[in-house]
């Protein structure tokens, strides 16, 4: 998917980003902020934003536009919808999008350098599934030997699979994995394409409802939360964030926002995000259980807090041999965005 360049002018930072910024340095490629008396003015920049069609996804970056929190910090925000996060950092990588919000399964790539964590948007989802057709003479996660399960590699989807398919004592060779886009993977099933399939909220509701009586739940993210968690983030290249390190913490600003406001409205949230991505509304209402919208505003600015999160998470990683050695945390997430921006949505009014 490809959008126009779009190239934003940044002035010098002047003194006062010192102080909108939380004592960041100013440079020439760093946005120009103002202050008159206790209202910040920020130079406008046009910033380019991936997300998925899911409440995860989408919810605190449509919360950000709707609620007007980033056009509190100047910046507008142009979404652009994909299917994935390996095709989102993709399309960062290529210089077509600026941010990506992505879930679990591709912050990998992020651990193998491809991309720049710079704020958490929840500390876990639960909307990861591993469906399947009882009418396929599937009862149980054991009966997956031999048959057919779409997956979208890369994604967060495939983890829970993995995890399912361990926990059975069977694996991928045991089974014949299909390539497929998530959006397709509904029809897949439906029409009795495939046997089994590896996706996430809307999607699962959406099967739950076509399938009836033949949907069957092999599990999710939350019968793995006793060992595991699952965050989604947002992120960018590390060239786009040595460039605009004060958009980034502005983007950070809103979205911590979005966040409290999120935890309190989730079904008005819902609601919106359903209108954005021209879902049915009772589809999204149905998958608001299906993330943790609140621990999030409870470690928002705690470094070790926020830390643990990532480490817990590449050790599942670790644990699936989808990454072979330990990286520290601190050389793919920018905690020092995170604090800024956490710090900067505290003291703005």
């Amino acid at each position: 998917m490809k959008t126009k360049r779009i190239l934003a002018t940044l002035a010098l930072a002047g003194a006062m980003v010192l102080t909108a910024c939380g004592g960041q340095k100013s440079s020439d490629n760093q946005s120009q902020t103002k202050t008159e008396g206790t209202k910040k003015e920020y130079t406008p920049a046009t910033v380019r934003v991936a997300y998925m069609p899911n409440l995860g996804s989408a919810s605190a970056l449509f919360t950000a536009m709707d609620q007007g929190y980033f056009k509190e910090v100047g910046l507008d925000v142009k979404p652009v919808q994909f299917q994935g996060g390996p095709a989102e950092i993709t399309a960062m990588a290529s210089g077509d999008i600026d941010i990506s919000q992505i879930g679990h399964g591709a912050h990998a790539l992020c651990i193998e350098g491809k991309a720049k964590i710079f704020q958490m948007d929840s500390t876990t989802s639960l909307a990861d599934e591993v469906v399947a057709n009882k009418a396929h003479g599937i009862n149980k996660k054991e009966d997956l030997k031999g048959k057919t399960i779409a997956v979208a590699s890369g994604t967060s989807s495939e983890v829970i699979l993995r995890a399912i398919l361990e926990s059975a004592g069977l694996k991928e060779s045991d089974v014949n994995l299909v390539e497929m886009a998530v959006d397709g993977m509904t029809t897949a099933m439906v029409s009795d394409k495939v046997d089994a399939c590896a996706t996430w909220s809307p999607n699962t509701v959406t099967l739950k409802k076509a399938m009836g009586d033949k949907y069957l739940s092999l599990g999710s993210n939350a019968d793995y939360l006793d060992k595991a968690t699952f965050p989604s983030s947002f992120i960018t290249t590390e060239a786009y964030a040595q460039k605009n390190e004060d958009v980034l913490v502005r983007f950070s600003q809103a979205i911590n926002k979005a966040h409290i406001y999120r935890a309190d409205h989730i079904d008005d949230v819902a609601k919106s995000v359903a209108k954005h991505i021209d879902a049915p509304e009772e589809t999204l209402l149905a998958s608001t259980k299906e993330g943790d919208w609140t621990t999030i505003n409870q470690i928002a600015g705690d470094k070790a807090a926020l830390q643990k999160v990532y480490e817990t998470q590449q050790n599942v990683f670790i644990g699936n041999g989808r990454i072979k050695e330990k990286v520290e945390t601190d050389k793919y997430v920018l905690y020092d965005i995170m604090q800024k921006g956490y710090e900067a949505s505290k003291n703005s009014k």
